[in-house]
């Protein structure tokens, strides 16, 4: 199962995707892809591990004075088919 958290301050917005699999982790890459290339905006990514054998991929947007992110991170829990989020 896929997580999902998103965090948001005044011009800054990060969404974090937790998997295990590494079926997961290609469909999480593939998705990210197919999103972020139809948008203008680009975000800083990385990854890192976590406990329990799982890692983590973080996507940010820093300037984001229109708050054009959220509407992107939407995309992308939609393609996902998350339903929650924290």
């Amino acid at each position: 199962m896929i997580d999902a958290e998103v965090r948001s301050e005044e011009r800054f917005s990060r969404l974090s995707l937790a998997y295990e699999s590494e079926d997961e982790k290609q469909k999480v890459t593939k998705c990210l892809n197919g999103v972020i290339e139809k948008h203008n905006m680009k975000p800083e990514m990385y990854t890192t591990k976590v406990s329990n054998g799982k890692e983590v991929l973080v996507v940010e947007y820093h300037d984001d004075v229109c708050r054009e992110a959220g509407g992107i991170f939407e995309d992308i829990l939609c393609s996902l088919d998350i339903k929650e989020c924290n």
